[in-house]
């Protein structure tokens, strides 16, 4: 009987072997090599239909087989339905076949991390601090956007001066003045210009005497003490300006600009209730007292309402002053000893060691967020002709720590005198009022 199937083996007799035969078609003809007859792929595509479809399983690639029939019955099988049906994902064991993109990659990263609570108690509270951090500088911003509209005609954000960009020289006139219920309300008891080169950061802060002889208005033929030219336009006008505020810083400008040889146009004006306010809305300022003093000071501000006097004291040295013990330092006048701290010279230059302790607490990143509070405090009580961008770029550019201090007095270019009505005056050494500026400009900041 002749052995089909499997051969009769190396040793066997070959000569009654007979070759197996071609399965027949169901049409009665013998199926194409390499191909499986339809009912092997009908049971093959039934079993893959039924065959649970699970996530590892799209993954797992089986072992590939070197019989060419059934590669190319794989190949000419068609996709079975349902989930089997996909397209292929990629495999985890695989990422130099199947490399995802970066993006993609942080992606899954923040997700399986995103897993874990505690980190995603963790971003939450991060989110929450951006947006808290967000909202508190949006309301801010708005907060000194108000203080901009407030204290000067200017927008905000526009600017006179380029945004301090410019290579030449920007003065600035500072004018205080003791403002309503105050002895002399609009008497400016200080000026003081600060000159500044906006590209080197150069600064000098010019003080001028309040005492000053000089003709009010301009061509007028009539004098006063330069105090009184910031109260002159604020109640007649000046230069076509009807009176008011601006008119009167103009006018005082004019008259400083006169004396010390620089032009002045830009202006800032404060009442001492201002210094006050803002100083105590700072949480305090650090002064650097270079001379101990003792002086008589008026109780009351208005000195008419009250004439009673207290003493006060001030010990040489660094020391935190709150708004009213920082006005006592700026303003006395009556100083018992030494005689040299009762001055118009030294009172000036305890005024522009106020400013700049002012302006470096303000610098401070803990006095950041008293600077809302600082903002409202001045509202009422700073004027001034240059918009928030070109004050606020004004001050950041200041290098007060290398600041020159030039001081006019009678130990340089001035002498003292009596006017015709017995007041007390200031007069140029021998009538030069060149000599004045040509002091000035050889002490300016390069």
């Amino acid at each position: 009987m002749a052995t089909r199937g499997r051969g009769p083996g190396l040793l066997g007799d070959w000569s009654r072997w007979t070759p197996p035969q071609a399965a027949a078609s169901p049409r009665g003809r013998s199926a194409r090599p390499g191909l499986a007859s339809p009912d092997q792929r009908g049971s093959a595509a039934r079993r893959a239909a039924l065959a649970p479809t699970t996530l590892p399983a799209l993954f797992r690639q089986g072992p590939r087989s070197s019989d060419p029939t059934v590669s190319a019955t794989r190949a000419s099988r068609p996709a079975p339905p349902g989930p089997t049906s996909r397209a292929r994902l990629p495999r985890p064991d695989a990422p130099g076949r199947y490399a995802a993109t970066v993006p993609a990659r942080l992606l899954r990263t923040v997700l399986h991390l995103l897993r874990h609570r505690a980190i995603r108690v963790a971003v939450a509270v991060m989110l929450m601090i951006v947006l808290i951090v967000l909202v508190t500088a949006g309301a801010a911003a708005q907060r000194l956007y108000t203080f901009g509209q407030a204290i000067s005609s200017q927008a905000p954000l526009s600017t006179g001066n380029f945004y301090m960009l410019g290579a030449g020289r920007v003065n600035l006139l500072v004018l205080g003045y003791g403002g309503p219920g105050h002895g002399g309300a609009y008497l400016t008891d200080s000026l003081m210009v600060i000159s500044l080169i906006p590209s080197s950061g150069a600064t000098t802060l010019i003080s001028v005497p309040r005492d000053l002889w000089v003709q009010i208005p301009p061509g007028s033929g009539k004098y006063g003490k330069i105090n009184a030219a910031y109260e002159y336009g604020l109640r007649n006008g000046y230069a076509g300006l009807p009176r008011g505020q601006p008119a009167a810083a103009a006018l005082a400008a004019r008259k400083v600009s006169d004396v010390i040889g620089v032009p002045v146009t830009n202006w800032l004006a404060i009442d001492f209730q201002g210094f006050r306010k803002l100083v105590d809305a700072l949480g305090g300022v650090d002064v650097n007292v270079p001379t101990a003093f003792t002086a008589r000071y008026p109780r009351a501000d208005d000195e008419s309402l009250d004439p009673g006097t207290k003493i006060i004291q001030f010990a040489a040295g660094t020391q935190h002053m709150n708004g009213e013990r920082a006005i006592e330092y700026a303003r006395a006048r009556y100083v018992l000893t030494p005689a040299s701290e009762g001055s118009d010279f030294a009172r000036s230059l305890r005024q522009q060691i106020l400013v700049r302790a002012i302006l470096a607490r303000a610098k401070q990143m803990n006095a950041w967020p008293r600077l809302s509070d600082a903002s409202k405090a001045l509202e009422g009580t700073v004027k001034t002709n240059l918009s928030l961008a070109d004050l606020g770029l004004f001050a950041e550019k200041m290098n007060f720590k290398n600041a020159r201090h030039v001081g006019l007095s009678t130990a340089n270019v001035l002498t003292s005198s009596t006017s015709a009505d017995g007041q007390y005056i200031l007069l140029p050494t021998n009538g030069d009022w060149t000599a004045i500026r040509r002091y000035v400009n050889a002490h300016l900041g390069q």
